[in-house]
């Protein structure tokens, strides 16, 4: 069990560097697979859901080296079309790309039904239609997915019903050694989505129109190794935006792209925060109390779901009255019966929360319920008063790297503590 102790109340100050894209680090290493040949992977995140990736590579006979913490050479000319251990394919939610990197690489695919973060329902019944399409035959069989395409999937001309991010992803790893054309409507526009397509497009596929509407594939007959870097992660930029505006601090985010922030920047400035934009950098920085705002949440370029418990965070400190709609999945509020624990005052009905703020938080015990309702208790933590004990923190460390390092160099006084399996509890940092 995993654990963090926040003692806070004070704002944060300095630098923080954000490490690369989980989103989109995590779709691009299924896609190797498709590679014939060594590719070398820069800016990794060194996360709990990369490493578990690797670990599932590795099995299915990826030769990986890592070279530095944040670099990894990876051999697929030997991988094998094995099940992954189902133990490990049930831990994350990105493990479905396998799916698409298998069909496309062996023309079949077993892959466990997906784990992860659960704070709603996320049915892959996009990614299946759009493989049937395809020419491949789907079943859910003893929570797995079995995917047949006899041989070879072919082009074909892809409609999805709604915008989903992970089915755009699949079908894209599906379709670069299909034959024939792909042609793949309503995609998601996420920049982890278009990282993918530059990945493969750096190895010899043949795609355009990533990041709009449309997406064009041609399949080619096999790609080619190479070098690549990921690109910095939207999100957590964005908490460290969010926690220096909640705190009331002054923070340099380094190594971002800020064209992938502006609706967050955008927020924040409402909310009266001073956000100052460089060439791969934002400065953050609030000298007056926080003035309320509304949110919707919706696909890219619109307010990211990812970020509206850690936007919730810092609205509960504002003065007035904040709204958030999600607009995105059906249930993503369940973290804030926890911020009411810390004195928030918080009213959910279905895909809205009202939010009135208060003069202060004060510290408690409290879950993470996920990834980034993790990271609101955290930010939370770092506002209150007194001590905060945020349970179940190794929802957390999937997507952010090095967090407790992180705070603690912009003046956090946070601690992890880690009880391994029952044993007497070990303080780390």
């Amino acid at each position: 069990m995993i654990k963090y102790l926040i003692q806070g109340g004070a704002p944060l100050r300095g630098t923080v560097n954000i490490s690369g894209a989980k989103n989109a680090a995590v779709a691009i290493l299924p896609a190797t697979l498709l590679v014939d040949g060594v590719c070398r992977l820069e800016n990794v995140p060194d996360i709990s859901d990369v490493r578990l990736l690797l670990d599932i590579l590795r099995d299915m006979g990826s030769g990986i080296r890592r070279l530095t913490p944040n670099c990894i050479e990876i051999d697929n000319t030997r991988v094998r079309n094995i099940v992954a251990p189902i133990e490990l394919v049930r831990r994350f939610r990105a493990s479905y790309y396998l799916i698409g990197a298998e069909l496309g690489r062996f023309g079949s695919a077993k892959v466990a039904l997906p784990g992860g973060c659960n704070f709603s329902d996320r049915p892959i019944d996009q990614h299946l239609k759009g493989l049937r399409a395809m020419g491949a035959d789907v079943a859910l069989r003893s929570g797995y997915v079995i995917a047949d395409a006899h041989g070879h999937l072919a082009g074909g001309h892809i409609f999805p019903d709604m915008v989903s991010v992970g089915a755009t992803i699949n079908l894209i790893l599906a379709a670069v050694l299909a034959e024939g054309t792909t042609v793949i409507e309503n995609c998601a526009k996420e920049p982890h989505v278009v990282d993918l397509a530059s990945f493969l497009s750096a190895m010899g596929a043949r795609i355009s129109g990533a990041g709009t509407d449309t997406i064009r594939i041609r399949g080619v007959a096999s790609l080619h190794g190479g070098s690549y870097t990921i690109i910095p992660d939207q999100i957590e930029a964005g908490t460290y935006m969010a926690a220096a505006a909640a705190t009331g601090g002054d923070v340099l985010v380094c190594n971002i792209i800020p064209r992938h922030l502006e609706c967050i920047t955008a927020k924040l400035r409402e909310m009266g925060v001073e956000v100052t934009e460089y060439d791969d950098a934002v400065r953050v920085r609030r000298t007056a109390p926080l003035s309320p705002t509304n949110v919707k949440t919706l696909p890219y370029p619109g307010f990211p779901t990812d970020m509206q418990p850690q936007f919730a965070a810092c609205m509960a400190l504002a003065r007035g009255t904040s709204v958030i709609v999600e607009g995105i999945y059906d249930t993503r509020f369940g973290y804030t019966g926890e911020l009411n624990r810390m004195g928030a005052d918080i009213q959910v009905d279905t895909k809205v929360a009202i939010i009135n703020g208060v003069k202060e938080l004060h510290g408690c015990s409290v879950r993470a319920f996920d990834l980034r309702a993790g990271a609101a208790m955290v930010i939370a933590g770092l506002c209150a008063a007194d001590t905060t004990t945020v349970e179940d923190a190794h929802y957390i460390e999937r997507g952010y790297e090095d967090i407790i390092g992180k705070l603690r160099a912009l003046g956090a006084n946070i601690k992890r503590i880690e009880t391994p399996d029952g044993t007497r509890a070990r303080k780390v940092g």
